[in-house]
């Protein structure tokens, strides 16, 4: 099953080593269940958007492994993709990045070729074949038509989905320079959120998180003196605050430190997909596992 991974330290900038590839610690084991891709998304503090990304088992990326260092930014997007959609190329990889915004997806989107003519003249904005660049191009049409309001443009485009297309699962991440918003919609995948205190349950430690399995390993010594939020698909250790998302959840961390989370999508999906109703390939990348 792809992961996710996002943090906001908004306002202050900090730095998050991402153990993605060889090192002793790393996604080694990870990759070789996930093996379709790896990314990593930050921001420049003039707000320029890097994203750093291989399309293979991250094992297998010897030059991806040297661009997996320390690096500095407000926030952060991570994603360990297993593909339903697409195939291994470097366009299908998340993170994906429109206008300045960065966005990574886990689920199953179907009835593909509804949501290309939904989008129209919008669907130049996708260079690659997944449901989920396109459901992030839907996305940002609708952040322009609500008048940049991203938490707007996140609901319009998941309650159109929801309401027209067959739904496996929406769990999204999206960052900007200074925020990040997290949907988990409907209650297929776990998706969990921890407001991190600086220094952590005792108040000294620097941020070390481990996903099961060492599925995902972040850490920053940064956040041994500075307040986040964590949004990851599993919980990565064992501070007591991380929680669950309630289906249908959007949840928002900004530089104003008080994050917000509101249901904003309670009901069912239209169309909704189980494991049996999906091509195999597609059924592969949402096992847990």
């Amino acid at each position: 099953m792809c992961r996710l991974f996002g943090l906001s330290s908004a306002p202050r900038r900090t730095r998050a080593t991402f153990w993605l590839l060889d090192a002793p610690d790393s996604l080694a084991r990870q990759s070789h269940r996930d093996p379709d891709g790896t990314g990593l998304g930050h921001f420049d503090a003039d707000g320029t958007p890097h994203v750093h990304k291989a399309p293979i088992a991250a094992y297998e990326d010897r030059r991806f492994a040297e661009e997996a260092r320390e690096v500095e930014s407000a926030t952060f997007l991570a994603h360990i993709r297993f593909a339903s959609t697409g195939g291994l190329e470097t366009r299908n990889t998340h993170p994906f990045l429109q206008e300045g915004r960065l966005f990574a997806h886990n689920g199953v989107i179907e009835g593909l070729d509804d949501l290309d003519a939904e989008l129209g003249k919008d669907w130049e904005r996708v260079r690659g074949e997944t449901d989920s660049e396109r459901f992030f191009a839907l996305i940002t049409r609708e952040i322009g038509a609500h008048g940049g309001d991203v938490a707007a443009g996140i609901e319009s485009a998941a309650r159109w989905v929801a309401g027209n297309l067959p739904v496996y699962a929406l769990n999204l991440v999206l960052i900007t320079p200074r925020d990040l918003w997290a949907l988990r919609y409907p209650d297929t995948h776990e998706l969990y959120v921890l407001r991190r205190a600086a220094g952590g349950q005792h108040g000294v430690r620097h941020l070390d998180h481990s996903g099961d399995g060492d599925r995902m390993r972040v850490r920053s010594r940064d956040l041994a003196g500075v307040s986040a939020s964590v949004v990851a698909s599993e919980r990565m250790d064992d501070h007591p605050g991380w929680r669950p998302m309630e289906p249908g959840e959007l949840f928002h961390a900004g530089p104003d430190l008080t994050p917000t989370r509101r249901v904003v999508l309670p009901e069912e999906p239209a169309h909704r997909l189980g494991l049996a109703d999906l091509r195999p390939e597609a059924a592969a990348s949402q096992r847990a596992g």
